[in-house]
């Protein structure tokens, strides 16, 4: 008769979820923040550094973004 498998991670006490993920959910929105604000910003580039800036600002805009709603909030 095989072992029963612990349903905890292991080294942790903490349960995991089907998949083995452990609260992902931030990250998904982050990402698809990142990839809207690269539709945005990348169409919009005319030159090789304007598409530079139009990538580098859609790994940054969602972070701006969630600061500036946080500071008009008062938290």
């Amino acid at each position: 008769m095989p072992a029963k498998q612990s349903n905890t991670v292991t080294g942790g006490n903490k349960p995991r979820d089907n998949w083995g993920h452990q609260g992902s959910t931030a990250g998904s929105v982050y990402g698809l923040g990142i990839i809207g604000a690269a539709f945005y910003f990348i169409p919009h580039a005319v030159g090789a550094n304007e598409f530079i800036m139009g990538i580098l600002k859609s790994l940054v805009w969602p972070a701006i973004l969630v600061y500036q709603a946080f500071s008009r909030l008062g938290l």
